[in-house]
Order: structure tokens, then sequence, then C-alpha cells
């Protein structure tokens, strides 16, 4: 389990926690006891969007309502993560008269208002966060998260880092999840913005690198716009740290000299596109294809259609890095059918090219 403040008092790896709180004080004890094995129930009155998402790609039980004394039936541990103390308290007094451990997450400090507004302009970091273990957050990362005033963040964001916030920081979900709930950019931008015209350290936190297929280039130019200073913390990204994660290196001298990395978002054909899926089939180089999954049959179809051999090794890399990754191994030919088979969901990257053909050990 990546380390981190909040570390539950017992083995729960196999055991029912409780976790009273559906909102962002409750991302961070979510993902640390998801990676320590638990198996996670929340109970809160309101749930957020990355919440929900956690919830329901770790198959945890979510109830949208207030805490039940049935709730504790059958759990071993209850974290409150309320983010107020009177919820939290409830919690715990209920945990204390069912003889139920409980224990409180380290941001459960309750100040009495959010970070001040302070005179002057203040400042934007973008924070890559990598691919979602804390520990491939990286050292000036983390101490731009312990320091920051607010933290916005996602739901592909290293959320044990979370823990690691100061207690009055303020935490935004600005969710952005396919088919379901989603905060704009340009609100995204404006959030940015405003905070930091209020004279507070502002970390937009993100998986991967904020500069590669982030949009953190377009959170920058806004926040320069607005005469707003920023600084930008590279981050690991997921189009390299996925297949190394899965045992594959994108480059092999034996094999390819090169690699490319390209957004499945748009497929061939869309009139937004601007990839050159021809000379990709040509190219003779690993291919990284981000943000595929919708797309995966017609970006397939396109190679083949293109020349690019049938066999051709193929994988497709899902949660790199968190504890539910797995890996489908396949053929250009077939990795978009194996990959929906086996119920492949974002995010993922897909790795095509003879590397792809690589197992570890």
């Amino acid at each position: 389990m990546p380390s981190t403040s909040f570390a539950p008092p017992l083995d729960v790896a196999g055991h029912r926690v409780l976790v009273c709180g559906g909102g962002t004080a409750a991302l961070a004890p979510i993902r640390v006891l998801l990676a320590a094995g638990a198996e996670v129930t929340v109970v809160g009155p309101e749930i957020s969007p990355t919440v929900a998402d956690l919830a329901a790609r770790n198959r945890v039980r979510v109830h949208a309502r207030s805490l039940l004394p049935g709730d504790l039936d059958g759990v071993a541990l209850v974290v409150p993560a309320a983010g107020e103390a009177v919820a939290d308290e409830q919690a715990l007094q209920l945990a204390r008269a069912r003889g139920v451990l409980a224990t409180l997450p380290r941001r459960a400090a309750y100040p009495a208002a959010g970070p001040e507004t302070r005179s002057g302009t203040g400042e934007v970091i973008l924070v890559g966060g990598g691919p979602g273990d804390l520990s491939l957050l990286t050292l000036g990362g983390l101490d731009a998260v312990r320091r920051a005033d607010v933290i916005v963040t996602d739901r592909l964001a290293p959320l044990a880092a979370l823990e690691q916030a100061r207690p009055d920081a303020v935490i935004v979900d600005v969710a952005k999840i396919p088919r379901g709930a989603y905060t704009s950019q340009q609100r995204i931008n404006a959030i940015l913005v405003e905070h930091a015209q209020s004279g507070r350290t502002v970390v937009r936190l993100k998986g991967g690198d904020s500069f590669v297929f982030g949009r953190g280039g377009e959170e920058w130019q806004a926040c320069a716009a607005a005469g707003i200073p920023v600084t930008v913390l590279p981050g690991v990204s997921s189009a390299t740290a996925a297949p190394a994660l899965a045992g594959i290196p994108l480059t092999h001298r034996n094999h390819t000299q090169g690699f490319t990395v390209v957004s499945g978002h748009a497929p061939p054909g869309d009139a937004g596109g601007t990839v050159d899926w021809a000379a990709l089939a040509r190219a003779n180089t690993t291919l990284v294809i981000l943000m595929g999954v919708a797309t995966l049959p017609a970006i397939t179809a396109e190679l083949l259609r293109h020349g690019m051999l049938a066999d051709t090794p193929a994988l497709t890399v899902a949660d790199a890095g968190l504890p539910g990754q797995f890996t489908v191994r396949a053929t250009l030919a077939d990795i978009a059918v194996r990959s929906h088979a086996e119920g492949i969901k974002p995010p993922a990257v897909t790795v095509i090219g003879a590397v792809a053909g690589f197992r570890p050990g």
C-alpha cells in the first residue's frame, strides 16, 4: 500500500470497512482502504461524482442517505469522513456504542473556515500526479499538495495524496467522468483563476502529466491571461507508465527505435481529428493510444486498412498503477473485441507493436 498519513489501525484486507461520508473528505480514505484490500461501503447524504466513480470501478457499495445503526452490522472498522465535526462525531459515537473500532482521517481537524482571502495575487501550480499510485507522485508534487490553500482535483489524480493536504485546505472535485458527471474545462479554468485572485496557492492535481493530453496547456493559458503566476510540475505520464507497469518496454533496440503517443478521443474519419493513421500504420514504431476505449474498434480497423499486419501484438492496460490494474493481451485484429469482452473501461492505455508481445518474467 502506498505510504500515506492515513493508515488503518488493523489489517483490513478482506474485511468490511464503513466510510461515513460521500464528499471530498472521503476521497483519500476510500483510495487508501481500497489499496489495502478492504471491502468498502460508503454511506453519506451526498455522494460526490468522484466518489461515485470510485465506487463503480471498485465494487464499492454506496448508500446516498444518512447513517443508520444497521450499517455497522458485520463491519470491522468505521472511518468517519464527512468532513464536518457533528456528523463525524455522530459516526464515532455510534461505532463506540456498537463496539466497533473507528478512526478519523488526519484531515479531520474541522477548521472554522476555509483558506483566508489575502491581498495580492496568489499562484497556480499544475501538478502531474502520475498514473494513480501515490508512490508515483513526484516529491515536488507532494510538497505542493501539502502547502496548498486549494486543491482542484479529479478522479484520475492520486487521491491518497489528499490525506497530506493541510486540514484547512479546500478540496474541489472537478470530475470529468465519461458518459457521467462532467465539469467543463471553462469552469475549471475559472475556479483556478478565482481562487488565485483571492491570494491563494492553488494546486491543480490531475493524473499523468498535465501537458500530455491533460489540458494543462489550456489551464496555463487561462491563468496567464488573468495575470496569475503558474508553476508546472511534470508528472509520470500514463503513456509511458502503463506499459512499464505491465512489463512492456516501449522501445527495444532489436525491435523498434521509437514510439508514438496519440489520443483516441477523435476516431478515424472524425471531422476534428488530425492524426494520420495511414502514416502510423507504416511507421514501424510502437503505437500508444490514450483515451481510446470507445474508439478502439474504429482505430484498429483503420490501421488494418492501411496495411498494418493483423497479427501485430497488442495489449490494453486498465487502471495502471491502481490495485485493480489488469492487462488484456491480443493482436491488432482482435484487441478491440477482447478489450470489450473483458469489460475494459477508462482509464486504459492500448499498446500496438512488436514490444506488446513481451511478457514480464
